[in-house]
Parts: C-alpha cells; structure tokens; sequence
C-alpha cells in the first residue's frame, strides 16, 4: 500500500496540515510546525501555503472522496474555523474593553 498525503484530525492545532505532514515524512509534527513559522516570518509566503494544503488536503477519513466534495468540505471547515476565531476575539476584546473602564 502506497503512502497518502492528508490532514490530521489527531495532532492538530488549526486545520490539521502540519500533523498530516510531519505523518507522512515521519517526523515531528513540531518540526514542521516551526518550519511554517519560519517561512512565514523569512519568506511570507508560510500562511498562504498552509491555506493552500488546508483546502486541497482531505483528512485521513475522507482520503477516498472526490477531489470537490474535499474541497467543498475543507472551504466550510476553514469559514467555520475563522466564524469561531472571530467570535473569540470579539468577546476576548469586549471583556478586555469592559474591564479597563
């Protein structure tokens, strides 16, 4: 059976993409966490890769779905995310505003 290339739904902390990979080349997944960093500090280019993998990518369950349905899935899974994030920091943000007065 050959090696697949998908998300972590385990060892995840955002959508996935650096436990997927540090899965697939069998290192730590810390690794390839601090080599996204790096490149996003150095190069820039880091988030937008990790966006790019995070809706191509399917998630070890759905490795068998069709290219779309993944990217269908992996696009409402990234708006859910950011929705929730979002709202986090807004209510973050008011009680911070709230106790300052």
């Amino acid at each position: 059976m050959s090696k697949k290339l998908y998300r972590s739904e385990t060892d995840k902390i955002v959508g996935g993409v650096c436990g997927g990979l540090a899965q697939y080349f069998g290192i730590d997944s810390a690794i390839v966490r601090l080599v996204f960093v790096l490149i996003l500090v150095y190069g820039g280019s880091g988030l937008l890769v990790y966006i790019i993998l995070w809706i191509v990518l399917p998630t070890q369950s759905t490795i068998y779905t069709s290219s779309n349905d993944v990217i269908s899935q992996n696009s409402k899974e990234i708006k859910d995310t950011i929705s929730k994030t979002t709202k986090g920091v807004k209510v973050s943000v008011k009680t911070d505003t709230k106790s300052k007065k």
